[in-house]
């Protein structure tokens, strides 16, 4: 989130993200292995970015875009990408619980509720469509 939100904030120049998540991953977590999901994660968001802003103006239409603040918008893009791009590497529920919490810690007083309430609604869509991953196993019907 942290190099979403510094390259949205320096105005959107792809050429300098890798050197922004480096940075981070240097100052935030020097001793993290994550197998490179941040850079999958930032390079998705971003390769998908168009769509991905679409959606939060569907889903979010009472507010324009760049009116959403910059820690909003970023995880926003993150719980999208997780939900509708990422091939189901990160579970529905999981994704959307992880953006509330980040949304809780770094945004503002409403920011869990508006991101639930986006994420949210997207995800009953893609299950209306039949899009959903599956994210648990059927249960089993009893002997």
């Amino acid at each position: 989130m942290q190099t979403l939100f510094e390259w949205d904030f320096r105005g959107n120049a792809p050429q300098g993200v890798p050197d922004i998540l480096t940075h981070n991953q240097k100052e935030f977590a020097p001793d993290f292995d994550d197998h490179g999901f941040a850079d999958r994660l930032v390079k998705g968001v971003l390769a998908h970015q168009k769509d991905i802003d679409t959606l939060i103006v569907k889903f979010a239409p009472q507010w324009p875009l760049e009116q959403i603040t910059i820690v909003d918008r970023n995880i926003l893009r993150i719980g999208i990408f997780e939900l509708k791009f990422s091939k189901g590497e990160v579970p529905p529920k999981v994704a959307i619980n992880e953006a509330i919490e980040l949304a809780k810690s770094f945004g503002g007083e409403s920011s869990g509720k508006f991101v639930n309430g986006v994420l949210g609604s997207i995800y009953k869509e893609m299950e209306a469509s039949g899009e959903a991953p599956i994210s648990e196993a059927p249960e089993k019907p009893a002997s």
